[in-house]
Formats: structure tokens, sequence, C-alpha cells
């Protein structure tokens, strides 16, 4: 599980009452676009699970100020450290100014219609802001993206290129010293892994499959407990 010091809490601003920032404007379906997004939510929701003091959001506004609407950065996925997440989640959105700090990882999904903006606009963008860390993922390749995987590390203001390792069996992977976990291009799919383990997070469709398990393994007990009651009463009887 998550091995990063837990960061002593920013002054607790309670967001509650602000009126929430309006959705981004709706983009042209991707499924595997999407497929990516829920991966990294239900990856790093579960992994962070142990602490309180983690944001793991994405997909509204990311804005210095409230009010500045020529800010139309809406990550993918965001991870912010040292903040109360049951303030920031009503907001709809994350405002630096409002929170006191910028987020600490963003993640950019590539898709057909805004490829081009996540490793130009929104790169500059995100330094910018402060942003520490910044990634791309690309399930093509490289045909949305200027490759398949890539991460920035913000050192003295300026972005620097992170790392990426091209395996032999095709594995793409770079270190992400914020989130202390390998992000990993495997066969287009997006994938976080333990560097202490070798091990994978789990993807959401093994998590849906650990549940069913679960449910399954636990209705037959549930059936074997009545079959047991019953079998108690009858002797009972007799």
């Amino acid at each position: 599980m998550a091995t990063r010091t837990i960061s002593k809490l920013l002054p607790e601003v309670d967001y509650t009452h602000l009126e929430p920032l309006p959705d981004p404007p709706k983009e042209e379906p991707d499924m595997m676009n999407r497929e990516g997004i829920k991966a990294f939510d239900l990856a790093l929701d579960l992994y962070f699970a142990n602490r309180s003091d983690v944001l793991v959001s994405g997909e509204g506004y990311l804005r210095q100020e409230a009010g500045n609407e020529w800010e139309r950065f809406a990550p993918d996925g965001m991870v912010v450290f040292g903040v109360r997440p049951d303030y920031i989640i009503p907001r709809n959105g994350y405002v630096i100014s409002e929170v006191g700090k910028p987020p600490d990882f963003v993640l950019e999904v590539a898709s057909r219609s805004t490829g081009r903006r996540d490793y130009t606009v929104k790169r500059d963008g995100y330094e910018r802001l402060g942003v520490e860390e910044y990634w791309r993922f690309d399930h093509t390749g490289g045909r949305f993206h200027d490759a398949a995987l890539a991460g920035d590390l913000l050192v003295d203001g300026k972005y620097e290129p992170l790392p990426i390792h091209y395996d032999e069996d095709g594995l793409i992977w770079g270190h992400s010293p914020v989130l202390g976990l390998d992000l990993c291009w495997v066969d287009g799919k997006l994938r976080f892994r333990d560097p202490a383990t070798g091990d994978f997070l789990p993807r959401p469709s093994e998590l849906d499959a650990q549940g069913r398990e679960d449910r399954a393994a636990r209705e037959a007990a549930e059936a074997e407990v009545a079959r047991l009651r019953e079998q108690i009463r009858q002797m009972s009887r007799d």
C-alpha cells in the first residue's frame, strides 16, 4: 500500500458553501479514453484508501482563481496530498488559490480531439500552475500524443522529462517520484505498478471479478450456515 509520508494538512477551509464550478464541456466519447480514466480512479482510490489526506479526482476544472473562465484545464486525473477531499469534492473542481497549493500529480489520457493539446498547451499550462508532476498516456502508442507514455517533473519552475523505459517484452514504463509508483503502458492499457513488489495494482475488471468471487463465496458460506441450522433443527425435533 501507499508508503508516502502523510502530509501536514493545509488549513481547513470549508468550500462546501461555495457554488460549485460548472462542468467542463462534454467531449466526444472515446471508450479507450474512458477506460484509462476509470483505471486511474479505481486503482489509486484503492491504493490510497487508508489515507484521509489524499484527493484522487479529475475531469473538473483546474484553476488558479475560481472566476477565471479563461483557464480551461480539466485534467483526466489528479492527485493532491495534504488536503481534505470531503471539502474539495463538492466544489466540482480544484481552485489553487482556495486550497493553497497546486495538485501534486496530473494525468491526461489521449483522445483524438484533444491529444495535441495535452503535450503542448496543457503541458505549458500545468507548468505555469505549478503542478509538480505531469503525465500523459496514449493507448494508441503515440498517434494522438507525441509518445505512448511521457512524464515531466517540475524542477526550478520548469518541466524536465522523466526517464521512460522500453522493455523487450513491449512494456513501456516510467517511475513517478510523487506517487511512488511506476506508470506502465501494457498492450495499450494504463497500469500502475508497485516498484517495491513488482506487482501491478488491480485493474477495474480485476476488481469487478474479485468482487463477484467474494460475493459468491459469501453467499455459499451463508447457504452452508443455513443448511447446518436446518440440520440442527431437524435433529432437535427427532
